[in-house]
């Protein structure tokens, strides 16, 4: 089954273009190498992707043809991502809150916020 199709079919990506352009972007790895959106995965395959600042990491439990809904996805993958990498996420959430009552943003602070984020 091609990697692309399967990683929409499972809930990863909410579009097919969207698992096939990050695949082309370098995003998904099979193992230790890039995957093409064509690549085929097999049972048992580690795949690895970079969405949004998190780095996940799955196990092929099954192949399948059609998208599934989000209840039957454990039927299919397993998510081995480590439970440091959300929470590395989960404070880094915290950086770009303000405290209600500081009104909007300077112009120096304005600059700060692109200099982090861009």
């Amino acid at each position: 089954m091609r990697i692309d199709k399967w990683l929409w079919s499972v809930r990863v990506f909410k579009t097919r273009s969207l698992a096939t352009a990050s695949c082309k972007a370098g995003v998904v790895k099979i193992g230790e190498r890039r995957a093409k959106p064509s690549n085929e995965i097999n049972l048992g395959d580690i795949i690895y992707v970079t969405k949004e600042g998190v780095h996940r990491t799955f196990k092929v439990l099954g192949l399948l043809e059609k998208r599934v809904g989000a209840k039957l996805v454990a039927d299919y993958m397993e998510d081995l991502t480590p439970k440091e990498e959300w929470e590395r996420v989960r404070d880094n959430s915290k950086l770009g809150v303000r405290e209600r009552g500081t009104g909007r943003p300077t112009k120096r602070d304005r600059r700060e916020m692109d200099r982090f984020f861009g």
